[in-house]
């Protein structure tokens, strides 16, 4: 394990402003993560002051894509998800089985299995479905299966894509694909998982039909919550909000199966590390032991409580089988890497016949920890090497798979993760060629990490009310990570070992998760706990420092310290440095500006509709729909409808459209013109604020 340098924060001091809103503790957190004006800070902590982006943000896709869909339901077409098997895919198939069952009778589902098939839309797949579907939604999928989506459209097929992970170079031959990784970098939307995207598009729907279908869209985030949390995007803009709103909803569930999860976790799902240490891998488990994952859409959609109480028990069935195998695997993967001379490897590539394929993305991931920079690990089979690898330290992961995509078979995925094949005799070239791509790429590459102290403390602070500072912050996660908390001077006592066992008659070793003991400092004492480390490597007798975060254990109903790491009391601490920043935490403002062509286009798809609806829109509305706060780019950008053909008619606020005579060709358009130059000057500016 390489050794993290621990970093102090600057010293601050919050104005008594944000004090009074977030008490001393939280304030302090807020202004060093750069929270620092009431505005910012409410709009962070509390989700009703947040302005959400409407499905409209996609632009003409979400419109294309919202209009087949009503145009399935009126012509009571056969309609099929196509989902993905972890967690973020799961929660996405199970958004939209619920979201759209209401409105479809001949709505089915469909996800691969992990074994057999693999991630993405298969051929086998296609077998399964051809002659009994229409039109194919995927979710968490689909952006670059551009050869199963030929043969889809072959088959008279239509498909909208709902997806997040990277885009192919060319839009695939789809009637709608909804994908955030066309948004600017900066956009609320643009960290969107799966089950976020599958959200907006329900969403979008339910605003094409028409009517109020607030309630319905409510009862669903309870499982955009466990997906968001689970699939470990960042946490800011719309996924924060997502989030914000989802936990108490999953709080309160009325979902059997999804309530039955929260008990065997022993967890009240109001927080996100109830999902992603007690939910999501029991979700994940599933498709990494048995593959086939349809029996977890069933236990989170069922209203049968008996039924999710037997899906719930294979759930946890398939959890400890999962663990067993994750260990089995990681300590091999450990021995094998241990072995190699990692002085000129930045990204550590490993395969083995004998690992079992559903745990690699698991053991690459503590490898990537563990070594501090990117791994994988594959599975190698019938001279195929199968793959999973992990990023870390900001290393996008995937530029660098794409970059020798000339030597794989498949790949896909996202900056942080990926999943690959290729050909085992090539597979040497490749660790050579990605390494040399690495060093090139990230010459400054450091392995040794810091580890960020966000606030010193001692123990008699740690109560309910440091509790509920620090918890208005949340949820936590990429993008606002939890608190780590810096205890000095202190003492192991009270350590727990009734439940370990020596592994031979001489050692003292132990096989156990976790390592329950105390703390003690010169004020106090507090429970602690150390996951995945034996009692028998905490120090005796000796005074330290200890790095954490402090939790709350629902099933004790008390607060303990989570212990990261620890260090002699006399080693010295690394000075004072200028705090990690967070600026996507405050500079997204409630109205961004999107990409001008986006709005352009996204105003042209509201006028379309209304015009062929014989609709009309409140101005304020529309407004919020195109992300334009100005009055006077809108006024600008209704005359440049004008000359399109689509004529707006303004009543007592509310905007028509009736057809007209277009202006002709594009140079015949100066209105259109000079709109797209304004909003390009506004995102400019947008972007120059932002970087300010």
């Amino acid at each position: 394990m390489v050794a993290r340098r621990w970093i102090l924060p600057e010293p601050c001091t919050p104005p008594q402003c944000l004090i009074a809103r977030a008490g001393g503790w939280g304030a302090r957190l807020l202004y060093q993560r750069g929270l620092q004006t009431p505005e910012a800070v409410d709009r962070f902590l509390d989700p009703d002051r947040y302005v959400p982006s409407p499905p409209s943000a996609f632009g003409m896709e979400m419109e294309w894509a919202v209009a087949r869909l009503l145009e399935a339901q009126e012509k009571q077409e056969r309609v099929v998800i196509w989902g993905d098997f972890d967690s973020d895919g799961i929660t996405a198939t199970a958004v939209l089985w619920d979201g759209l069952r209401p409105f479809y009778e001949n709505l089915s589902y469909y996800i691969p299995d992990r074994h057999q098939e693999g991630h993405g839309i298969s051929q086998w797949g296609i077998d399964q479905i051809k002659g009994y579907c229409d039109l194919v939604i995927t979710c968490d999928t689909g952006s670059t299966s551009l050869k199963e989506i030929l043969l889809l459209k072959a088959l008279n097929i239509d498909v909208i894509v709902t997806d997040h992970h990277t885009l192919p170079d060319d839009r695939p031959p789809v009637t709608a694909i909804i994908n955030p990784r066309y948004l600017p970098t900066d956009h609320p939307l643009y960290h969107l998982s799966g089950v976020g995207v599958a959200y907006k598009l329900v969403e979008g729907l339910c605003l094409g039909m028409g009517g109020d279908h607030r309630h319905h869209l409510q009862k669903l985030l309870d499982l955009v919550a466990i997906g968001l949390v689970a699939d470990l995007v960042q946490l800011t803009g719309e996924v924060r909000y997502l989030a914000q709103k989802g936990l108490p909803v999953l709080a309160k569930t009325q979902r059997p199966g999804v309530r039955a999860l929260l008990d065997i976790c022993k967890s009240a799902g109001d927080r996100a590390i109830d999902i992603s240490f007690g939910i999501a891998p029991r979700l994940n488990s599933i498709s990494r032991v048995w593959g086939n994952v349809r029996l977890c859409v069933e236990l989170l959609t069922s209203n049968d409580p008996q039924r999710c109480k037997e899906l719930v028990a294979l759930a946890e069935t398939a959890n400890s089988r999962r663990k067993e195998l994750e260990e089995q695997v990681a300590k091999l993967v450990q021995e094998r890497v241990s072995a190699l001379n990692l002085e000129r490897m930045g990204v550590i590539v490993v395969a083995d016949p004998q690992w079992e394929g559903g745990v690699l993305g698991l053991a690459a991931s503590k490898i990537a920890h563990t070594y501090c920079r990117p791994a994988i690990v594959g599975n190698i089979r019938d001279g195929i090497v199968h793959c999973s690898g992990r990023s870390y330290g900001g290393v996008d992961l995937y530029k660098l798979l794409k970059e020798h995509s000339h030597l794989l078979l498949s790949m896909g995925g996202h900056p942080y993760a990926g999943g690959l094949s290729l050909e085992a005799e090539n597979l040497d070239i490749f660790i050579s060629a990605i390494n040399y791509q690495f060093r090139q790429t990230y010459p400054d590459f450091d392995p040794q990490p810091t580890l960020p102290i966000d606030l010193t403390v001692t123990i008699d602070v740690l109560n309910k009310d440091f509790f509920s500072q620090l918890k208005q912050l949340e949820p936590f996660g990429m993008g606002n990570p939890a608190p780590k908390l810096l205890i000095e001077n202190v003492q192991f006592v009270n350590v727990d070992t009734k439940n370990c066992h020596a592994l031979d008659g001489l050692s003292q070793r132990c096989k156990v998760r976790k390592s329950n003991f105390q703390l003690r400092d010169n004020t106090g004492k507090i429970d602690a706990v150390w996951w995945g480390h034996s009692p028998h490597e905490l120090p005796k007798h000796q005074i330290c420092h200890v790095v954490g975060e402090l939790t709350y254990n629902s099933y004790y109903q008390r607060y303990e310290f989570r212990l990261d790491e620890f260090r002699p009391a006399h080693e010295e601490i690394a000075p004072s440095s200028a705090p990690p920043t967070y600026p996507h935490l405050t500079l997204v403002p409630s109205l961004p500006p999107a990409d001008p062509l986006t709005t352009w286009q996204t105003l042209v798809g509201i006028a379309k509709y209304l015009q062929r609806t014989h609709a009309s829109i409140d101005l304020s509305d529309l407004q919020q729909k195109i992300s334009l706060s100005q009055p006077q780019l809108l006024d600008l950008g209704l005359s440049a409808l004008a000359e399109t053909g689509l004529i707006p008619i303004i009543d007592r606020g509310q905007l028509s459209i009736k057809h007209g005579t277009t202006a002709g060709s594009t140079h015949q358009m100066p209105t259109v013109t000079k709109f797209l130059d304004c909003l390009q000057e506004l995102q400019f500016r947008h972007h120059f604020v932002h970087k300010i």
